[in-house]
C-alpha cells in the first residue's frame, strides 16, 4: 500500500472468497484484497491519490459491495473510507471482532430496500377536487388576481401536496413493516416527504418491491414512490465501524 492509505469497502468473514471479476476504485481500478484478523477481514484496495466522489468510483464501490453481498453478509462502508495503514485496520478488526461477527450474522441473507415518498406528479386536479380550502383560494385568485393572492395559493397548494404525500407515504410504510426485520428512517432529502429503509430477506426483495409499487399505485393521486434496492445494508449498522478519513 502507498502513502495515500488503504481504501476500505467493507467487512466480511475471514473465510469469504472475493469476487474475481470486480475491481476497486481508482483509474485503473484498484486490486481488491483482504486484510484478515481472526475470523473477520476488511475488503480493501490501495487508496487512489486525490480521491473524489467521481461517478466512476462511486459505481465501483457500489458494484463491489453488491458482488460481495451476493455470496454472504457484508458490513458496508460508505464511499470514501480510507484507513491510514494496515496496522490500524488490524487493530480495529481485532478489537471489534465479536461485534462484527454478530452484525454479520444479523445481516445474513438480508438486503436493504429504500423507499422514498414524494408528492405525485399531476396531482393538482385531485387536490382541488378534494380540498375545499384550495378550491376557495383558487376561485378568489380568479376573481381578484394579484401577486399576493397567487403566492398564497401557491404556498397552500405546495403545503397540501406535501401533506398528502406524507400521509400516503406513512400509510405505505405501515403496510410494508410486516415484511421487514427492521426499519430505519433515512436523512432528510429535499422534496421527499418520507425516506425509510427496510431490512428484508433477499429472497423476498422482489415481492417486497412489487408490494410497495402496488401500494403506491393505489395512492397514485397523492404520492410518487421511489423504490431502490436491493442495496448493501448501510442503514442497519452501528455508526462508522472503522475509523478513517473520508475522501473529499
Amino acid at each position: 500500500m502507498t502513502d495515500d492509505g488503504i481504501y476500505v469497502y467493507g467487512i466480511v468473514r475471514n473465510d469469504r472468497p472475493l469476487p474475481s471479476d470486480v475491481g476497486g476504485v481508482g483509474n485503473p481500478p484498484g486490486v481488491v484484497e483482504k486484510i484478515a484478523e481472526g475470523r473477520v477481514a476488511a475488503v480493501v484496495s490501495q487508496a487512489p491519490p486525490q480521491l473524489r466522489a467521481r461517478r466512476r468510483d462511486l459505481l465501483a464501490h457500489q458494484e463491489l459491495l453488491m458482488a460481495l453481498s451476493e455470496h454472504g453478509p457484508v458490513l458496508p462502508m460508505r464511499f470514501g473510507m480510507v484507513a491510514a495503514d494496515e496496522t490500524v485496520i488490524r487493530r480495529q478488526l481485532a478489537d471489534a471482532e465479536e461485534r462484527h461477527l454478530a452484525a454479520l450474522e444479523s445481516l445474513a441473507g438480508r438486503v436493504e430496500i429504500n423507499v422514498k415518498a414524494m408528492p405525485a406528479n399531476d396531482s393538482l386536479a385531485a387536490l382541488v377536487e378534494e380540498d375545499a380550502a384550495i378550491r376557495e383560494l383558487r376561485e378568489s385568485v380568479r376573481r381578484r388576481p394579484s401577486y399576493e393572492a397567487n403566492v398564497r395559493l401557491g404556498e397552500a397548494v405546495a403545503t397540501a401536496l406535501s401533506r398528502r404525500a406524507t400521509e400516503a407515504g406513512r400509510e405505505i410504510v405501515r403496510e410494508l413493516k410486516p415484511w421487514a426485520h427492521s426499519v430505519r428512517p433515512g436523512p432528510e432529502v429535499s422534496g421527499c416527504q418520507v425516506n425509510m429503509s427496510f431490512l428484508v430477506d433477499r429472497s423476498e426483495s422482489p415481492a417486497f418491491a412489487a408490494e410497495a409499487e402496488r401500494l403506491a399505485s393505489d395512492r397514485r393521486e397523492r404520492v410518487e414512490l421511489r423504490v431502490a434496492g436491493p442495496l448493501p445494508c448501510y442503514s442497519f449498522l452501528e455508526p462508522q465501524m472503522l475509523a478513517g478519513r473520508a475522501g473529499g
